[in-house]
């Protein structure tokens, strides 16, 4: 009878020592079975088909990229009132949109920021500063911060120059306006202007992307 118990109670430990190992394993195999979830795209990239828009304008009219007629494309510039890059760059706005409009490729400019963050980036004062200005061009409000993160601009300015093809927008070119925000005269490379006139001349874009330099986009906190 000893032995008896004593064998049932070795067999007992076998068990138990041999059962964490077996769990061990299916949860090694479980593991190595699961699945990776790739990570999500944030933004555009060139080549791409631009997210459509429709934002309020300074006029308090709304305005919709599909919106545009008889036009060849759209240079649409992520900017705002107060940073100094921006500031620095909107004369020159102001030519490239002159320019290239009636080429068939205007600009559109979209204040990105949260105004609650930077109350000089306010609706009323984007209406104030592209008066003191002479905007030739739709200033529009990013109302929600929806747009922004859809195009993946991270600078005010940031470009994003859109080709129309078969009444759809693709992105032919991203980042900087040129490579000297200081100053206008001292430009060596005008990154968007050659891009444009590439388009124009039915040829590749030879520098597609560019590094965008500016103040950082001021997000929501809530």
């Amino acid at each position: 009878m000893f032995k008896l118990l004593v064998l049932a109670m070795l067999a007992g430990s076998v068990l138990s020592c041999s059962t964490p190992e077996k769990k061990q394993e299916t949860s090694q195999e479980v593991t190595k079975a699961t699945p990776l979830t790739p990570a999500k795209k944030m933004g555009l990239s060139v080549g791409d088909e631009a997210v459509a828009f429709s934002l309020k304008n300074i006029d308090d009219q709304m305005v919709a990229l599909n919106d545009l007629k008889d036009n060849k494309g759209a240079i649409v510039i992520f900017t705002c009132n107060h940073c100094p890059y921006a500031v620095a760059y909107e004369d020159r706005i102001i030519a490239i949109d002159k320019k290239y409009k009636k080429l068939g490729y205007p600009v559109i400019a979209i204040n990105p920021n949260d105004p609650e963050q930077q109350p000089d980036d306010s609706f009323d004062k984007m209406k104030v500063r592209a008066e003191e200005k002479g905007f030739t061009f739709p200033y529009l409000f990013d109302e929600g911060q929806k747009i922004y993160p859809a195009y993946g601009a991270t600078k005010t300015p940031h470009v994003f120059l859109l080709e129309k093809e078969s009444e759809k927008y693709f992105v032919r070119y991203i980042g900087a306006i040129d490579d000297n925000y200081k100053s206008a005269d001292q430009v060596k490379v005008t990154y968007l202007e050659n891009a444009l006139n590439a388009l124009l001349e039915n040829k590749e874009v030879a520098e597609t992307t560019t590094k965008a330099v500016g103040c950082s986009i001021k997000t929501s906190k809530g």
